[in-house]
């Protein structure tokens, strides 16, 4: 066989090859491009139960009768949460330390302690609740040293710094009606920041 006919062989074979191709009895395979996997995120959860303790720094407004007094506020907390799902329960107790003056005179209200319940939607790392419960305030009332019993309302968020460390912050309506038998009744409003420390 001469070249020349080697040649025209050649081509007739690719042709008879190229032909089912054309045709379409033969189809090169095909490479899909691959598929990112979406992305989904996945919410920050915080378990709410467990115990805690902290401090808190705020302002107090009160008013006795016809006089009033307004001033800084300090103190302690500590408490025990339930966490439920969606929603928190918990109790607690706090203090607050004041030297609260009324009306420019002897009298003040000289600390308020609590205890407290609360019932909060849990937001994840976010907390918003309602708080109510018992109260003691003590104070200097017409120059004599007295105590009594009331009551307290408020609304109060938390945000969880990360598992252990918290930040938030309440606004509280204390009550007290006919302080230690004297005839006058004492209110205050109180609003404070907080930090705590989960265990």
């Amino acid at each position: 066989m001469n070249v020349l006919t080697k040649t025209a062989l050649g081509v007739a074979m690719s042709g008879a090859l190229a032909m089912p191709a054309l045709a379409g009895g033969y189809s090169a395979p095909v490479t899909e491009a691959p598929v990112a996997a979406p992305v989904v995120a996945v919410p920050v959860g915080t378990d709410w139960t467990g115990g805690y303790v902290g401090a808190q720094i705020g302002y107090g407004d009160v008013s006795a009768g016809a006089v009033d007094g307004d001033g800084a506020t300090y103190g302690l907390r500590g408490g025990y949460d339930w966490d439920l799902g969606d929603w928190v329960l918990g109790a607690g107790v706090d203090w607050d330390k004041t030297d609260i003056d009324l009306g420019g005179g002897p009298d003040n209200i000289d600390n308020i302690a609590r205890l407290k319940f609360r019932a909060g939607y849990d937001l994840g790392r976010t907390l918003i609740y309602g708080t109510a419960g018992a109260a003691r305030a003590e104070g200097d009332i017409g120059g004599v040293s007295r105590s009594d019993n009331g009551w307290f309302a408020g609304i109060g968020a938390d945000y969880a710094l990360n598992d252990r460390w918290t930040l938030g912050g309440e606004v509280l309506h204390n009550q007290f009606d006919d302080f230690d038998n004297t005839g006058t009744d004492i209110d205050a409003t109180t609003a404070s920041v907080n930090v705590g420390f989960r265990f």
